[in-house]
């Protein structure tokens, strides 16, 4: 038998079977274990719940996992016992054993790869849900990050994709606020696109540049000779997890200081160049001991026409001049099409939510004197206003945008650091030009080896 038994990496017909399967059997498991706390009246335990939930996703990996890190990120938006368990997962995902990792390692580098490095650790220091890092040495003496894609990824992607489609018809059927079909095409297209190393090893060498002149953000280096479109190897970069630092450290100035760093890291790359780490969930980012941050996986990156970074200033100028005309133009520019004065008015409750921070000149933290769960409430009650209305498309423009906001969100409130960030926001936007910022981009760009967007 070949070494490398897994076979070719294709979306192979019987992988999606038997991912259908996999997902029907397990996730549908625990869908049943709900069904009967609400209807039937059986009693529900949540600690065991939330652990088979992290155990059936955390096997599975793929979308479905990143699903439960894009909740988990959200304080209080879950119950405890569960968000406990599923932010788990998002650095600390089951790993696959060595006998697996040996085939794979041979199979991208060839039967000779252990002796292209002093040392592979065989036991994963992480594992996520496309793929899991192990720690090595270069044979000149650096320590590395190797990033090993699991076997058959692009199949289990379009199989949960598939199961994903069918849940949002499913739920389309009684619920009509929202028509997720373009949320839909756009979490497709950057799932796809994360299956890619290639093309994460540019989008590495595209943040190394763009954040030249921010000293306290690290990316890692990519290690051309060591990986491949399915092996991503990196310098290793030291830092302890955000809630690590949260828990070790009781100095506001060094929150603050994170918190700032943190805004930078994404906002500078928005802003100056139109472009955004898709993917601000807490195993993403480590702080370092001097106080920096190390910005990790770039395998979700959204490149934005500048017209859309337009229309985030301008809704926002709307917002503090409580200007509908100026609203209804950014939001047009965003891809919002038939926007009445009743939708208007519920787009705006949670753009004044989203904005909130920034309105206001003076020191504070990210949601004020509000609590965790107000974001949710908003959301709720826009939920309801909208479902009234009879529904509205988001742009898919709009979903890694408005994913990045409420993410980095829930960062900010874990340092709890209090900042005037109507005067951060105002000086990052002060010399703003699509012009330029259209320039910057084009470049920036080229220099990294990706192609502009349509």
């Amino acid at each position: 038998m070949s070494d490398d038994v897994y076979g070719p990496e294709d979306s192979r017909l019987s992988g999606r079977m038997g991912r259908y399967a996999k997902v029907g059997t397990q996730v549908g498991g625990l869908a049943a274990q709900v069904f009967g706390a609400r209807v039937l009246g059986v009693g529900l335990d949540r600690g065991r719940h939330s652990a088979d939930l992290k155990a059936a996703l955390g096997g599975l990996k793929g979308p479905l996992m990143k699903a439960a890190q894009i909740l988990a990120t959200i304080p209080d938006a879950l119950p405890r016992e569960y968000a406990e368990e599923l932010r788990q997962l998002q650095s600390n995902a089951p790993s696959m054993g060595w006998h697996f990792v040996k085939r794979r390692m041979r199979s991208e580098l060839g039967p000779g790869w252990q002796k292209k490095m002093q040392r592979f650790e065989h036991e994963a220091a992480a594992a996520a849900s496309l793929g899991q890092v192990h720690r090595a040495v270069s044979l000149e003496g650096e320590e590395l990050a190797c990033k090993l894609q699991y076997p058959d990824m692009q199949s289990a992607v379009e199989a949960d994709l598939q199961q994903l489609k069918l849940a949002f018809s499913i739920y389309r059927r009684y619920d009509r606020a929202i028509d997720p079909g373009d949320i839909y095409n756009e979490l497709a297209a950057r799932l796809r696109e994360e299956l890619d190393y290639d093309r994460e090893a540019r989008h590495m060498r595209l943040y190394t540049a763009i954040l030249a002149d921010e000293p306290s953000i690290h990316i890692p280096r990519p290690q051309a000779a060591l990986s491949t479109g399915r092996l991503l190897t990196m310098n290793w970069l030291e830092g302890v997890p955000l809630l690590e630092f949260c828990a070790r450290t009781d100095d506001p100035e060094a929150r603050k200081a994170v918190a700032l760093t943190m805004f930078r890291a994404w906002y500078v790359p928005f802003y100056y160049f139109g472009i955004i780490h898709g993917d601000p969930h807490l195993g993403n980012y480590s702080v370092r001991a001097d106080g920096g941050i190390n910005l990790l996986d770039f395998g979700c990156v959204r490149i934005f026409p500048p017209s859309f970074v337009s229309g985030v200033i301008q809704l926002y100028e709307a917002l503090d001049k409580d200007d509908p005309d100026l609203a209804v133009a950014a939001y047009e520019t965003w891809g919002f099409k038939d926007i009445s004065k009743d939708l208007l008015q519920a787009l705006n409750i949670w753009a004044n939510f989203l904005y909130a921070p920034l309105l206001e000149d003076r020191p504070q933290r990210i949601l004020g004197d509000q609590g965790a769960l107000y974001g949710a409430n908003v959301a709720g009650k826009v939920h309801k206003e909208l479902r009234r209305l009879g529904g509205v498309r988001p742009p898919r423009e709009f979903v890694l945008m408005d994913r990045a906001a409420i993410g980095l969100g829930s960062v900010f409130m874990h340092l709890e650091a209090e900042i005037n960030w109507h005067r951060v926001f105002h000086e990052m936007i002060a010399d703003f030009d699509v012009a330029t910022l259209a320039a910057r981009q084009t470049a920036a760009l080229e220099a990294a080896g990706l192609e502009h967007p349509a």
